[in-house]
């Protein structure tokens, strides 16, 4: 396994993290449960950043820059719903 393999699965997993810290916390009635999960999050999502700039730097992460016209049609889509 090579480093790029080994970055993408650590941003998947971090991906994971964040969608099980997300729901923990709007479920959670309890506050102190609540603030918990939610530094959770914070620092998940930080690293997640942290991971995906690296990855961006060492050009392991492919960013295309998307055309104003598929934007604007996202944006018309979301906007009609």
């Amino acid at each position: 396994m090579n480093d790029k393999e080994i970055m993408s699965n650590y941003l998947s997993i971090l991906k994971s993290n964040v969608e099980v810290y997300v729901h923990g916390t709007i479920e959670s009635s309890n506050k102190d449960i609540k603030d918990l999960l939610k530094t959770g999050l914070d620092l998940t999502l930080d690293l997640q950043s942290s991971t995906y700039n690296i990855m961006v730097d060492k050009n392991m992460y492919n960013v295309e820059n998307t055309k104003k016209t598929n934007i604007k049609k996202t944006y018309d889509k979301l906007s009609n719903m």
